[in-house]
């Protein structure tokens, strides 16, 4: 067997082989020697200090699972001397090695992955699992926890609930620190800077990005401007799945700043009267769907000064389009429209290109923005002054 220090490892190994911590997150670009490196450090770090350990390797499909991470590792077992036919178990895509068990599963394989508990689990290609499936799988694993991805989408849960942990390691890696590679990919991998910007930023920088379906960019902020100038507020009606919901619009120079007020289910007219009257808001200006006109009109007889929101041609993606030509700000206790401004994304069509109609979720409030914003600024003298 090879001497570790005689093997040909990157930082990816050296993560490993240093962190104290229980989960291990290893983010990278195309090439970055993640997945290899990991393997090096299950087989002649982990299981060489272990015995009667039980490994878990997992992707969320069998056949990516068998065509990338399998292959590999049987590779290094072949490369390294070590691979012996008596102690790989094919029919259930098990390997014994140094009295330990590897098992290969995936996610469809969903009594297998949840039945068992184990002692380490490597999740390969682990933005292709939901959170559901992660905490099947934590809830079942004792000691250790490795993931690796490439960052394609900016968006997921990986960065919400997993790395912020005091319990986890983060590291990110690209092809520049994979000593091994040939010039030739490297060269290749080089060429997207100039071909594609976003293939880029995610599998030569391993960079998070916004996924190119997403609609807006924006920047949380801790408070609005005190120069800023409201434009109005905006307001949704919902009841029993979909909240009923209100938010603030601010402009200065060429910036929105965006405040929400309320996302709530199950309010009445009177409930909404009593929250307006309760935070002082009877008197602003706010405009509201105009699919909702009795709504409306009952909040106007209740003294608030409410307004059925301007509608033209196509009004969500004239919406969509002013929004866009501002530089959007939510303030950051806003969860709810950070969170809907981050997923509000372009339908597809069947050959995964994009339409130019956004998917019709996640605008609970994305909506009110839009019946604030083009009420009011899509006026042709909006911002202009007569002088007499």
């Amino acid at each position: 067997m090879t001497e570790i220090s005689q093997l040909k490892t990157n930082k990816v190994f050296r993560h490993l082989v240093n962190s104290k911590k229980k989960i291990v997150v290893e983010q990278g670009g195309t090439r970055s020697g993640k997945t290899y490196n990991i393997l090096m450090w299950i087989i002649f770090s982990y299981c060489t200090n272990n015995r009667k350990k039980i490994i878990t390797i997992c992707r969320k499909t069998f056949p990516a699972l068998r065509a990338t991470v399998m292959r590999d590792f049987l590779e290094i077992l072949r490369t390294n001397q070590l691979y012996n036919e008596q102690f790989h178990n094919k029919s259930n895509s098990e390997y014994y090695l140094f009295g330990n068990l590897i098992e290969f599963t995936s996610l469809d394989q969903s009594q297998k992955i949840r039945g068992r508990k184990r002692d380490l689990l490597f999740i390969n290609e682990a933005n292709e699992l939901l959170w559901e499936d992660w905490q099947q799988l934590i809830f079942r694993t004792q000691e250790k926890i490795v993931l690796d991805f490439n960052p394609s989408d900016g968006y997921h849960w990986i960065y919400d609930k997993v790395i912020p942990r005091d319990d986890c390691s983060f590291f990110k890696t690209t092809y520049r620190d994979n000593p091994f590679l040939e010039d030739s990919i490297k060269k290749e991998i080089e060429r997207l800077r100039d071909t594609d910007e976003q293939y880029w930023q995610i599998y030569g920088l391993g960079e998070r990005s916004t996924s190119r379906s997403t609609i807006f960019k924006y920047i949380e902020v801790n408070q609005i401007p005190e120069d800023s100038s409201l434009i109005a507020y905006g307001m949704d009606f919902g009841y029993s799945n979909d909240p009923s919901t209100l938010v603030s619009v601010y402009t200065k120079d060429y910036s929105l700043y965006i405040k929400e007020h309320l996302y709530r289910t199950q309010m009445t007219t009177i409930d909404i009267h009593k929250f307006l009257l309760n935070e002082r808001l009877d008197s602003k200006p706010i405009y509201a769907d105009s699919a909702e006109p009795r709504l409306i009109e009952e909040l106007r007889r209740m003294g608030h000064n409410i307004y059925p929101s301007l509608k033209g041609k196509d009004s969500v993606n004239a919406g969509i389009d002013l929004l866009k030509r501002y530089k959007i700000h939510i303030l950051s206790s806003s969860t709810n429209a950070i969170q809907e401004f981050r997923n509000y994304k372009w339908q597809e069509d069947r050959s995964g290109k994009l339409t130019n109609a956004p998917v019709d979720s996640n605008n609970h409030l994305i909506d009110p923005c839009r019946y604030a914003t083009y009420s009011i600024l899509s006026k042709p003298n909006f911002g202009k002054y007569a002088i007499n």
